[in-house]
């Protein structure tokens, strides 16, 4: 759901293949001075072993100093191999391990997938970017400031639509046992006032993605949880991916345990099982970090959109000071090695992930089970997600 991110900028195993990649460079060495001992070969694989991996190192310092219960990430290097990592513990109540690559609930990351899909309809003809909602969905998007008729398409994908957010009317315990019907979280937001004027500036609102997921369906005739099933998850081939069906609070394949914490400092409360409908279009789905890393590179390759709708997604507009950017319903942030990745990020009780991928095919995404009550925390899992992608 939220991207707690925007918040926070407005105030804001195995060896690694870089590893093993230096034992056969040693290794080579040796054999180009016409002698490779034993011990020399010995020598190069001690040395390639000792060699620190800066991803798992990463994800230990969020357990050990940020003390989160538990963190994993998988990822994706040009040559398309994969490596996952775990840090922590999976269960505090049992001690047991994390699953790799197990699936997580990726809050906003699910905005994506809507935009996609919604771009997907923009291709074909169905949907135009800069036409009123209200040509879709006639008089449903009215309040104090609010007008459907001045509220484009493409301004609620790129969160400049100055509608008001919903969320901040939902209190985390109410969130984990109450199911919402879509128009009851619009309800919720426009009782409160327009936050600006449509296309003024970047405004992070649920709401918006709320309205992109009516769309869908009413210009498909189809639920939404079944057009991103149909046109993103089986075309390219997403195994442990999928929208929760109502009333579905279980998380059904491997996975760590989620947690919340209702003061700094109070006991963690398991909050895995809980109902993701006020998420919906906005924050509902369940992933993994392979999958994740396979739908982000599918999607920069071409293989979900037509060019023109993708190079409208890739148009984006400043978040703060931040240097990221936001499309439609994608983000680029900056890399420290040169250039960037696109991606989302995602919070719900329980968990919090970032990641994305990159132009020439690599990938990362981090999740862990808790979301860090400080901002400079998040910042610290965005770093492992650059160290991960620049090495």
């Amino acid at each position: 759901m939220r991207e707690q991110t925007w918040q926070r900028l407005r105030t804001p195993r195995r060896r690694s293949a870089v590893a093993a990649s230096v034992a056969v460079a040693m290794a080579a060495g040796v054999l180009a001075a016409g002698v490779l001992t034993p011990t020399a070969a010995s020598a190069a694989a001690a040395s390639a072993a000792a060699k620190p991996d800066t991803v798992q190192q990463g994800l230990d310092a969020l357990v050990r100093q940020d003390e989160l219960p538990a963190a994993l990430a998988t990822v994706k290097d040009r040559k398309g191999r994969t490596q996952a990592y775990t840090a922590g513990v999976g269960d505090l109540a049992t001690g047991a391990k994390v699953p790799k690559d197990s699936q997580v609930r990726i809050g906003s990351n699910t905005k994506t997938f809507t935009a996609v899909v919604a771009l997907q309809l923009v291709g074909e003809g169905k949907v135009r970017l800069d036409e009123p909602i209200e040509t879709y969905l006639p008089g449903l998007v009215r309040g104090a400031g609010i007008d459907g008729h001045r509220i484009t398409v493409r301004q609620l994908l790129q969160h400049t639509s100055g509608l008001p957010d919903y969320e901040g009317d939902i209190d985390e315990a109410t969130l984990q046992q109450r199911y919402f019907e879509p128009r009851e979280l619009l309800d919720m937001a426009f009782r409160h006032k327009a936050g600006s004027a449509p296309g003024e500036k970047f405004e992070y609102s649920s709401t918006n993605y709320v309205l992109a997921g009516l769309l869908v369906q009413k210009v498909t005739g189809r639920p939404l949880a079944e057009e991103i099933d149909r046109r993103i998850v089986q075309r390219i081939g997403l195994r442990h991916t999928s929208f929760p069906g109502t009333g579905d609070r279980s998380i059904r394949e491997a996975h760590p345990q989620g947690y919340r914490q209702e003061k700094p400092g109070g006991p963690l409360i398991d909050t895995t099982e809980l109902d993701p409908s006020a998420g919906w279009a906005a924050g509902q789905m369940i992933s993994t970090n392979a999958d994740l890393d396979q739908f982000f590179t599918a999607l920069l390759g071409g293989r979900l959109l037509p060019a023109a709708q993708l190079a409208e997604m890739r148009t984006t507009v400043p978040i703060a000071d931040s240097g990221a950017g936001y499309g439609l319903g994608l983000i680029s942030r900056p890399l420290s090695c040169g250039g960037v990745y696109w991606g989302h990020g995602g919070d719900i009780p329980g968990f919090e992930t970032r990641g994305g991928a990159t132009d020439d095919g690599r990938a990362a995404n981090i999740a862990v089970t808790q979301i860090p009550a400080d901002g400079a925390v998040t910042r610290r899992l965005e770093q492992v997600v650059d160290t991960a992608l620049c090495r």
